[in-house]
């Protein structure tokens, strides 16, 4: 029973509204005004992010990763040896100091990594304002296209914005997105940019599977 009592860390105020740092047990959780948002007892699918797009691209050199998270994502990342920066975007200062602070160790200590680079900036702006070009784009910043936490990530998951991504990426590169859901609107609208879309599932103990979707070679209508 001990495992499951919560101890709060820290909570905070952002223009988004509260975040709380728990831990239960040995591990932490992330919750954004009172919904689940991530956890360190379960990486499965963070790594998956990351790993089913660089199946695509085995040499990347560059990579994005939207959403630091608790740091599976940029630590799966830093795994690949052709790997010169892993650029990780985050909106919120204190998962970034959550991560430096509290979280280090499920990173195997990313931040001390010389090729990790981390930006405290909204996404959503950011790729607007990056001139960049990348060999793989892994985002997870909710719970996918059709729950999201905070309202204005909707925009991530629409056609204009699936465009931007596509002329970030270099020739060969990969664009990857996490969800806590499948939806197959949102297939639909990778097809209508990308000539290849995959799917992976990570099978969950409750709830609908995770998903990842992977596409590459836009069109060149695009």
């Amino acid at each position: 029973m001990l495992q499951s009592t919560v101890h709060v860390i820290e909570r905070a105020e952002t223009p988004r509204g509260e975040l709380q740092l728990q831990r239960r047990g040995e591990h932490y959780e992330i919750i954004s005004n009172g919904t689940f948002l991530m956890a360190t007892h379960n990486g499965s699918s963070e790594r998956l992010l990351v790993s089913a797009v660089l199946e695509d691209v085995p040499h990347a050199k560059r990579v994005v990763i939207g959403g630091l998270g608790v740091g599976f994502s940029l630590a799966e990342a830093l795994r690949v040896p052709s790997a010169q920066e892993v650029k990780v975007i985050e909106i919120e200062q204190k998962i970034i100091e959550w991560n430096r602070e509290h979280l280090s160790s499920f990173s195997m200590n990313a931040f001390q990594d010389r090729r990790t680079n981390i930006v405290h900036a909204d996404l959503l702006e950011w790729i607007w304002q990056d001139d960049g070009r990348y060999d793989a784009i892994c985002l997870d910043i909710d719970n996918g296209p059709e729950w999201t936490v905070t309202a204005s990530n909707d925009k991530l998951y629409q056609s204009n914005s699936l465009i931007r991504l596509a002329h970030m990426l270099t020739s060969d590169g990969a664009l990857a997105f996490w969800s806590a859901a499948y939806s197959a609107a949102f297939q639909a609208l990778l097809e209508n940019v990308f000539c290849d879309v995959r799917v992976q599932t990570v099978p969950q103990e409750k709830g609908e599977d995770d998903c990842v979707y992977i596409a590459s070679r836009p069109k060149e209508n695009m």
